[in-house]
Protein backbone atom coordinates (compact mmCIF):
# COMPACT_ATOMS: atom_id res chain seq x y z
CA UNK A 1 0.00 0.00 0.00
CA UNK A 2 0.79 3.47 -0.73
CA UNK A 3 2.31 5.86 1.79
CA UNK A 4 -0.63 8.58 2.27
CA UNK A 5 1.68 11.58 0.98
CA UNK A 6 1.74 9.37 -2.04
CA UNK A 7 -1.55 9.02 -2.59
CA UNK A 8 -1.88 13.30 -1.31
CA UNK A 9 0.31 14.26 -4.04
CA UNK A 10 -1.26 12.28 -7.08
CA UNK A 11 -4.66 13.45 -5.95
CA UNK A 12 -2.75 17.26 -6.62
CA UNK A 13 -1.35 16.67 -10.00
CA UNK A 14 -4.70 14.94 -10.92
CA UNK A 15 -6.32 18.12 -9.95
CA UNK A 16 -3.75 20.45 -11.43
CA UNK A 17 -4.52 18.51 -14.41
CA UNK A 18 -8.19 18.93 -14.68
CA UNK A 19 -8.67 22.70 -14.11
CA UNK A 20 -7.58 25.31 -16.63
CA UNK A 21 -5.36 28.00 -15.85
CA UNK A 22 -5.45 31.42 -17.54
CA UNK A 23 -3.35 31.35 -20.85
CA UNK A 24 -5.68 28.23 -21.54
CA UNK A 25 -8.82 29.51 -20.95
CA UNK A 26 -7.34 32.28 -23.03
CA UNK A 27 -6.49 29.68 -26.13
CA UNK A 28 -9.99 28.21 -25.36
CA UNK A 29 -11.79 32.09 -26.31
CA UNK A 30 -9.39 32.04 -28.97
CA UNK A 31 -10.12 29.04 -30.87
CA UNK A 32 -14.39 29.06 -30.24
CA UNK A 33 -14.40 32.92 -31.35
CA UNK A 34 -12.59 31.79 -34.61
CA UNK A 35 -15.20 29.13 -35.11
CA UNK A 36 -18.33 31.43 -34.23
CA UNK A 37 -17.01 34.37 -36.55
CA UNK A 38 -16.03 32.07 -39.17
CA UNK A 39 -19.15 30.44 -39.36
CA UNK A 40 -21.06 33.36 -39.51
CA UNK A 41 -18.75 35.36 -41.87
CA UNK A 42 -21.77 34.94 -45.25
CA UNK A 43 -23.97 36.94 -42.80
CA UNK A 44 -21.78 40.44 -42.26
CA UNK A 45 -17.96 41.58 -43.43
CA UNK A 46 -17.92 42.48 -39.72
CA UNK A 47 -17.41 38.90 -38.85
CA UNK A 48 -14.71 38.84 -41.59
CA UNK A 49 -12.46 41.19 -39.49
CA UNK A 50 -13.58 39.69 -36.04
CA UNK A 51 -12.32 36.12 -37.70
CA UNK A 52 -9.10 37.94 -38.09
CA UNK A 53 -9.04 39.65 -34.61
CA UNK A 54 -9.68 35.99 -33.34
CA UNK A 55 -6.95 34.79 -35.43
CA UNK A 56 -4.76 37.15 -34.03
CA UNK A 57 -5.50 36.15 -30.01
CA UNK A 58 -4.68 32.76 -31.61
CA UNK A 59 -0.95 33.94 -32.43
CA UNK A 60 -0.62 35.32 -29.24
CA UNK A 61 -1.99 32.59 -27.26
CA UNK A 62 0.40 30.25 -29.53
CA UNK A 63 3.35 32.60 -28.67
CA UNK A 64 2.75 32.53 -24.79
CA UNK A 65 2.36 28.70 -24.54
CA UNK A 66 5.45 28.07 -26.51
CA UNK A 67 4.20 26.55 -29.83
CA UNK A 68 5.46 29.27 -31.82
CA UNK A 69 4.65 27.09 -35.25
CA UNK A 70 0.95 27.79 -34.13
CA UNK A 71 1.75 31.15 -33.58
CA UNK A 72 3.14 31.84 -36.56
CA UNK A 73 0.25 30.05 -38.64
CA UNK A 74 -2.20 32.17 -36.96
CA UNK A 75 -0.26 35.10 -37.61
CA UNK A 76 -0.60 34.44 -41.36
CA UNK A 77 -4.33 33.57 -40.99
CA UNK A 78 -5.28 36.62 -39.81
CA UNK A 79 -3.55 39.28 -42.43
CA UNK A 80 -5.25 36.31 -44.85
CA UNK A 81 -8.61 37.90 -43.13
CA UNK A 82 -7.81 41.42 -43.01
CA UNK A 83 -7.22 41.05 -46.71
CA UNK A 84 -10.24 39.20 -47.25
CA UNK A 85 -12.45 41.81 -45.04
CA UNK A 86 -10.72 44.44 -46.98
CA UNK A 87 -11.87 43.05 -50.33
CA UNK A 88 -15.55 42.19 -48.75
CA UNK A 89 -16.55 45.59 -47.17
CA UNK A 90 -18.79 48.19 -48.55
CA UNK A 91 -16.56 50.84 -50.63
CA UNK A 92 -17.13 54.30 -49.56
CA UNK A 93 -17.32 55.80 -52.95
Amino acid sequence: MAPHNTRVAGDAKRERLMTMDRLTLFGLFAVTAMLVCYALEDRSHWFILAFAGACALGSIYGFLQGAWPFGLVEAVWAGVALQRWAVRRPSNA
